[in-house]
């Protein structure tokens, strides 16, 4: 178990994407369990999906922290503009950033490149230069399962190579943790690089599976289950994720120097996911179960016939399935929540939102 060295109360803390799934389940989680901490919002609120989701997100956080003793200062802007990064970093001094900002998606970076290379490459320079210049105790940042490409080798461990993008998203992820690594041992900035896995739960991203899935079967159209329905994914609920981002925030690497005289990098790189991949038909049955528990859909609905069975999509893998062992050596922490558990959750949220 690694020794706490960072501490949050407090704090200013800069969360960057925070109108995002991640980021402002996180926000919502440091108001809850520090006190006196100042958060620092960064987004964009892009369009790639529904807006109105992120404004509700903002929405509960402004809820929320009039609960608390702490701040919560929110800029809309894109952390691709440099100017706006060091005048955060000048006016409001983060002791912890958590860059969750991204243009996230694997097939939308097939067709729409630019952004990824703006947002996840440009804007995470912004980040890491900012860092250099107004030292920070700990900089943590969203990496992504996808970095393991078309790896054959199941469980994925932090330890395999990554070499063999299957996407331009995939590609820009590995290229943060570069990024890190260099700024790491250059600058001695302390970072940690989180690889997600396919993350889900109330009020997430309607581009992903659980949810476009609802969407069509709610107007009575068909879902496309890929592969043949061969695929597995490491679904990772939400608050699981959040919980390790606030283990992470709160070990940074230890600064140290190697027999050279010189510093070794304070870096790190763990795996965030469930460890128990569900194949993408069981997935979908236990999701049309909650479906209708929670009302969204009638009782006698006909699942079989909103079924289609295709191919596999360019930049798809057929399973991903993180090793974790080193997040619960170093923090005492492995993910837990049931599939069924996290998506009864996301329908019970889902009848709520759209239908009440």
């Amino acid at each position: 178990m690694l020794e706490q060295n960072v501490f949050l109360n407090g704090k200013t803390v800069l969360v960057t994407g925070a109108a995002g799934f991640i980021g402002a389940n996180l926000v919502l989680a440091l108001l809850k369990n520090y006190e006196n901490i100042h958060i620092i919002g960064i987004d964009n609120m892009n369009d790639y999906y529904d807006v109105s989701i992120k404004e509700f997100r903002l929405t509960e956080i402004e809820k929320a922290v009039k609960e608390t003793d702490s701040q919560w200062t929110f800029i809309r802007g894109n952390i691709a503009d440099k100017t706006l990064v060091d005048k955060c970093f000048t006016e409001h001094a983060p002791a912890v950033v958590v860059n969750l900002a991204a243009q996230a998606g694997v097939r939308y970076s097939i067709t729409n490149p630019d952004v990824y290379i703006e947002s996840n490459l440009i804007g995470f320079y912004n980040i890491l230069e900012a860092c250099r210049h107004y030292p920070v105790e700990h900089l943590v940042y969203a990496s992504s399962s996808s970095v393991y490409g078309s790896n054959k080798k199941v469980p994925y461990s932090t330890e395999d190579m990554v070499d063999n993008p299957v996407s331009l998203y995939a590609a820009t992820k590995k290229s943060n943790e570069l990024m890190a690594h260099a700024y790491s041992k250059l600058y001695n900035i302390p970072s940690t690089g989180l690889r997600f896995f396919t993350v889900y739960g109330p009020a997430g991203r309607p581009d992903m599976a659980y949810f476009g899935f609802t969407n069509k079967l709610l107007k009575g159209d068909t879902i496309e289950i890929f592969n043949f329905g061969n695929c597995k994914r490491d679904f990772t609920f939400v608050n699981d994720i959040v919980k390790g981002i606030s283990l992470v925030m709160e070990h940074a690497p230890e600064k140290t120097n190697g027999e050279d005289g010189l510093p070794v990098p304070p870096y790190r790189v763990y795996n965030i996911g469930n460890s128990h991949p569900e194949n993408l038909l069981d997935f979908v049955q236990i999701l049309s179960e909650e479906l209708v528990a929670a009302g969204v859909l009638p009782e006698d609905y006909d699942f079989e016939a909103h079924k289609k069975l295709v191919p596999m999509q360019p930049g798809d893998v057929p399973v991903t399935y993180a090793d974790t062992s080193a997040l619960e050596q170093d923090f005492g922490f492995k993910p837990s929540t049931s599939l069924r558990l996290g998506l009864r959750s996301f329908a019970k949220w889902y009848k709520e939102y759209y239908l009440e």
